[in-house]
């Protein structure tokens, strides 16, 4: 199904977006890549062996979006359309709430939140215009309750789903379908890109996120969530039971999630 898609992938420079590329490349989709790196980004591309017809590299920081309407443009005057957007880009946080400042869990927000909700609007009226389009956003496990030195990063996910699940019912007529992706421990660069009070990269290796997933594995659940038209998937391993627990066992979950060790 992902055939001559006109696909857009944010955060395509690693972890899961070089995952989630790769595997829509192999699909034969033709791919726009966005990330702050361009240098990554071409990487990408090459390692792909993506031709300049069938790709478009993008590059753009989630946390200035204020050109978004002219970079959508582009791919529109590339490719006429846009068929799934993949909202992947972010980064997460490895400090106590107390020790934060107001800045750190602004940048989080505008990253996380903002930054997605930007592109969204600007893709947005060409799916509506087009009546189809698939628009993918990726939360976390994070996104349904929270955790130790994950104040704002948990916070910027709980407010993806209030977003998106509140546009999905919005749209639900135009066609255009919403899918939030809820990852649990993937095998990324997560943890060592994570910003702590100070707002310096973490540099670290969280010891069960190297233990997690691939994220080719991850990949392959998020094209399969948007073939079956799903709306919301959790992916991982059996950390994801945490949400089950929650919903059903609020007490249960509350002593066992204390216990979970900080990192």
């Amino acid at each position: 199904m992902y055939k001559d898609k006109i696909i857009w992938i944010t955060g395509a420079s690693s972890g899961i977006g070089e995952a989630l590329a790769s595997a829509l490349a192999k699909e034969g989709a033709k791919l726009v890549l966005s990330a702050r790196r361009t240098d990554e980004l071409q990487r990408v591309k090459n390692t792909l062996n993506l031709a300049d017809t069938n790709s478009l590299i993008l590059p753009f920081d989630l946390s200035d979006t204020k050109n978004i309407q002219e970079l959508t443009q582009q791919v529109i005057s590339k490719f006429g359309r846009i068929d799934i957007l993949i909202s992947n880009g972010g980064f997460s946080q490895r400090s106590f709430a107390k020790d934060t400042s107001l800045e750190i869990d602004r940048k989080i927000m505008e990253v996380n939140f903002f930054g997605t909700i930007a592109i969204t609007k600007s893709v947005l009226p060409y799916m509506l215009a087009q009546k189809s389009g698939h628009i993918v956003v990726m939360s976390s496990i994070a996104g349904k309750f929270g955790f130790y030195y994950r104040s704002a990063y948990a916070a910027s996910k709980h407010a993806l789903h209030g977003f998106f699940e509140s546009l999905r019912m919005e749209i639900a007529t135009d066609k255009v379908k919403v899918l939030i992706v809820c990852p649990g421990k993937i095998k990324t660069n997560i943890s060592l890109n994570a910003i702590n009070a100070e707002g310096a990269t973490h540099n670290k290796m969280d010891a069960s996120t190297n233990l997690g997933m691939s994220a080719e594995a991850c990949a392959h659940q998020i094209l399969k969530g948007i073939k079956n038209n799903s709306e919301e998937i959790f992916i991982g391993g059996k950390e994801i039971r945490a949400v089950l627990i929650k919903r059903l066992f609020p007490k249960l979950f509350s002593k066992l999630i204390k216990k979970q060790k900080p990192e």
